[in-house]
């Protein structure tokens, strides 16, 4: 799933955490999945994803969020606000194949995240890497093949070695496009 709206974009904030709606959107998700749980739940180490699983929290009390880098946010060239967001505006209009080999690299890694999970598990996570496991999934190679909303819930499967979508979820478009 994608985190709760963020209180600020790429060019704004380097890690930002919930704005008020993003805290209401994640307190609705957990709600919505406390049926199917308690599930394990793995984040990317951003305030954002760590905010969004939060939530969790009094739905399935005994749930301890893992971190995980691999599910992480695109890795940006640059720690300046705005070219890291024009580069992002940029990148995110092109395919996996015109990017460079740490960048595919870092797709690579976000899909064996999933491919390892051997559990059905709540992964909160970004717009990006979403985008990287369903394009792997469906065999598109643009960036943007889905527009995840924020706290849409993406339900994927694996074999072991492929990823299936099994469902799409809610979309919007992405204040960074």
């Amino acid at each position: 799933m994608r985190h709760g709206q963020a209180a600020a974009g790429w060019g704004a904030d380097h890690d930002p955490g919930l704005d008020d709606v993003g805290r209401a959107q994640a307190a609705a998700v957990a709600e919505s999945l406390a049926p199917l749980g308690p599930l394990p739940i793995v984040v990317s180490p951003l305030r954002r994803t760590l905010e969004t699983a939060g939530a969790f929290g009094d739905v399935w009390p005994d749930v301890v969020p893992r971190v995980d880098a691999a599910v992480g946010e695109i890795p940006s060239p640059t720690d300046d606000l705005a070219s890291r967001e024009a580069w992002l505006v940029g990148v995110l209009a092109g395919r996996w194949a015109d990017l460079d080999d740490a960048l595919r690299g870092w797709r690579r890694d976000v899909v064996d995240a999933l491919l390892a999970m051997r559990d059905d598990t709540v992964v909160v996570t970004h717009f990006v890497a979403i985008n990287a496991a369903v394009g792997t999934a469906t065999a598109d190679d643009r960036l943007v093949c889905f527009r995840p909303d924020n706290c849409s819930v993406t339900v994927l499967e694996h074999d072991g070695s492929a990823l299936r979508v099994v469902e799409f979820g809610a979309e919007r478009g992405t204040a960074v496009l």
